[in-house]
């Protein structure tokens, strides 16, 4: 598994989305028995491993929905507390998942951007479609940029990023002559 590194740490308040013009300042590579040991190193390697457990904030749009409960489920069974928007906390309260509410940053304080400068949340899952939705998602990633918080924008990078944590105490080192 190969992960390109981007300098986003040398441009604080800057989104830290991709975009086509971006540039890696280099790239990784996790070799694992598995996709995900493979993903957790790579991850490792890249400066972004996630944190195994905490308060993860979860925020997805219409389209990944499909896969917000068990997404939510995934994240208690690994120790993790969940924190959502009004829409998604109503789904994975359905599902009876536990979930604190917290405002979107276009619904005014407190909100999201604000449990992050107050280092209330460990880890971001946030995935945008509306004009308002990514301006909101913009101030989040900026601050969980400048707050050191590990982020997804995509709900199969949060799945494999959760599979990889469940390989952290199985990490070995292979050598590149021996693979094949």
């Amino acid at each position: 598994m190969k992960e390109a590194v981007f300098p986003f740490n040398k441009f604080l308040g800057v989104d830290p989305i991709l975009g086509p013009e971006m540039r890696s300042t280099g790239e990784v590579m996790g070799i694992g028995k598995d996709f995900a040991s493979a993903f957790d190193k790579a991850q490792l390697a890249a400066g972004s491993r996630a944190p195994e457990s905490g308060k993860v904030f979860v925020s997805l749009r219409k389209l990944d929905r499909n896969d917000l409960v068990d997404l939510g489920k995934k994240l208690s069974s690994q120790g993790f507390s969940l924190v959502a928007t009004r829409s998604n906390r109503d789904m994975l309260n359905e599902a009876g998942l536990e979930c604190e509410v917290v405002n979107k940053v276009s619904e005014g304080s407190p909100h999201i951007v604000d449990m992050i400068k107050n280092d209330d949340i460990d880890l971001i899952i946030n995935s945008t479609e509306d004009t308002q939705g990514v301006e909101d998602a913009a101030a989040i990633r900026c601050q969980a940029l400048v707050h050191k918080v590990p982020f997804t924008t995509t709900v199969a990078a949060a799945f494999a990023m959760l599979d990889g944590l469940r390989t952290n105490d199985q990490l070995t080192v292979t050598k590149l002559q021996s693979l094949n």
